[in-house]
């Protein structure tokens, strides 16, 4: 890191409040450092007799401090081998006398960054490992050896799975199998009627003093494009209408080609109907006042509307297919955010979607702007608006990790435990009598990588129970 930062940002000589310090190229600078334009500022200061070199990154809009304790002598005599940009000139002299900073400065210095460390140790520690069988959790059913490593494929309820996992094997490409083809085309907001324009930010948000529900954010517009990724699978006959799946999260680049290869397998295999794959990237950035949490964490139909008129007409005219208006043979899938805008699409538009599929399912309060109609974001589905509506006809499939995110920014409602969210999830699900599977990951965390190269096929199949493919299809 060192090498790095001292190369492309600031170095900062701290001697008496009097003297200037000097820049990296060697010019000298006000009695402050001027702004770096770079994503990660640093300031490097030398102190006398203590010799602390302390670094301040801003790594984005995250503060993080770390400090080694070094002798100064050992510092600058490996100034070359270690950080080969410390030229001689940028050097102060003989770090001794009334040049430096006093002691009791060196001191306060030293301890704030000590202390600093210790808060940036407890912010980005790993979440904690939940067990299954915790007071709130589900009563979960062990898969084991006596019914393979996935539940049932026609069972519904709570399982538990790992800590270890097998591959599937439908994730390659195997030999006989007809393979679909794959496409993609480029949408840019300024051509569109919904999220146009679109929202970014600079730094996170602030929660709000009058209501630690939301965030205070400072955010902008923005223009941005967004990739649309198809899979036509072999089997499909132009002409004929196709049931389909959309997967947030989808390629900004290259295609990806896991789900098609799953996709071309499970059909081949007849586990599935033959269908449309529409991998649908996100508009940019991530959370609370970027363009991704304005998409998928508000709690609306807004977002599964831009896909039904914006999105899949463009489908349909550039990959030639025709896609099913059933919301039986629809299915929406995500992970993290994704999860949860899956589910609010379903939700909201339940004319348009009956099927979704989950990972790491962001069930939390993560919406804004706020909104007083639904103030706990997707939180409230199962504080509030699942045990309190009618049921609807929606299959859900669900899976976190042992270790999913726990509380993972400054917010501090009581709803940010990703864990504690599915399950309750699977607790009302169950209660209110919905179509639902629910695994619960061990030795897994956010986005449950390693348990998902095992289950997802599963999982794909299992959401499809149920659908009777038409005569016309």
């Amino acid at each position: 890191m060192a090498t790095r930062t001292l190369a492309s940002h600031y170095l900062l000589r701290c001697y008496s409040q009097h003297e200037p310090f000097l820049d990296s190229h060697g010019t000298s600078g006000f009695s402050r450092p001027q702004p770096c334009t770079s994503k990660r500022r640093s300031k490097w200061i030398c102190l006398e007799n203590c010799t602390l070199l302390c670094a301040l990154c801003l790594p984005t809009g995250r503060i993080i401090f770390s400090a080694i304790l070094v002798s100064t002598a050992d510092f600058f005599s490996n100034a070359g081998p270690f950080f080969p940009v410390l030229t001689r000139p940028f050097l102060p002299q003989p770090l001794s006398g009334n040049r430096f900073m006093s002691q009791s400065l060196s001191k306060l210095i030293t301890t704030s960054c000590l202390l600093g460390i210790t808060l940036t140790s407890s912010a980005n520690a790993q979440p904690p490992t939940r067990k299954f069988d915790a007071p709130t959790a589900p009563k979960f059913e062990r898969v084991d050896g006596t019914n393979g490593p996935n539940p049932p494929i026609d069972a519904d309820g709570d399982f538990l799975i790992g800590p270890k996992y097998v591959p599937a094997p439908e994730r390659t490409q195997q030999a006989g199998v007809p393979q679909g083809r794959v496409q993609q085309f480029t949408m840019d907001s300024r051509e569109g009627e919904r999220f146009n324009p679109g929202i970014a930010r600079k730094v996170f948000g602030t929660v709000d003093p009058n209501n630690p529900k939301t965030l205070i954010v400072d955010t902008h517009e923005i223009d941005y494009t967004r990739k649309i990724t198809v899979y036509v699978p072999a089997q499909y006959k132009a002409g004929t209408v196709a049931p389909f799946m959309v997967c947030h999260d989808g390629p900004k680049g290259s295609p990806k080609m896991l789900l098609p290869r799953i996709l071309d397998n499970l059909i081949a295999q007849k586990r599935i109907p033959p269908m449309v794959l529409i991998m649908i990237a996100n508009g940019g950035g991530d959370a609370q006042g970027h363009e991704r949490g304005k998409e998928y964490d508000t709690m609306s139909g807004l977002f599964a509307e831009y896909i039904e008129h914006e999105v899949l007409p463009l489908v349909e005219k550039n990959c030639e297919v025709k896609l099913s208006t059933d919301p039986d043979a629809r299915v929406a899938m995500g992970s993290s955010s994704g999860g949860s805008a899956a589910l609010i699409m379903a939700w909201f538009r339940p004319d348009l979607y009956h099927r979704v599929l989950t990972t790491s399912g962001t069930f939390v309060n993560q919406q804004w702007p706020f909104d007083p109609a639904y103030p706990d974001g997707a939180w409230g589905f199962h504080n509030k608006l699942i045990p309190e509506s009618p049921v609807k006809p929606i299959r859900l499939f669900m899976a976190v990790g042992d270790r999913d995110n726990y509380n993972p920014n400054v917010m501090r409602d009581g709803m940010h435990d990703w864990v504690e969210a599915n399950h309750q999830m699977a607790k009302v699900l169950k209660e209110k009598g919905y179509h639902y599977q629910y695994l619960f990951c061990q030795d897994s965390g956010h986005g449950v990588g390693n348990a998902k190269a095992q289950f997802l096929p599963h999982a794909i199949e299992w959401i499809w129970q149920g659908y009777e493919q038409p005569a016309n299809e």
